[in-house]
């Protein structure tokens, strides 16, 4: 399973709470069982943060999902806009 897309916070104070968690989230996510690349990198654009994820199966991803939205950085970063697709 892949997710690609973006985080698009609205202003500064989003972009501060994206910097202050992220490194956890990132260091969690990449200790999934099952989670085969995650990346998480701010664009040109300072607001913007490319996303993409891969997970060795459908269950790795699911389980993944549960696991962020139950997350400190699922909670703080509840409020902010994502575009992604999910294939595979």
């Amino acid at each position: 399973m892949t997710l690609t897309g973006f985080l698009r916070c609205r202003d500064a104070a989003d972009v501060a709470v994206v910097r202050r968690h992220l490194p956890e989230h990132i260091a969690l996510t990449r200790a999934e069982p099952g989670c085969a690349s995650f990346s998480v990198e701010q664009t040109d654009d300072p607001l913007v943060w490319a996303v993409a994820e891969r997970f060795a199966d459908r269950a790795a991803f699911a389980a993944h999902q549960e696991r962020v939205a139950a997350s400190e950085w699922g909670r703080v970063t509840a409020g902010i806009p994502r575009e992604y697709e999910v294939s595979g």
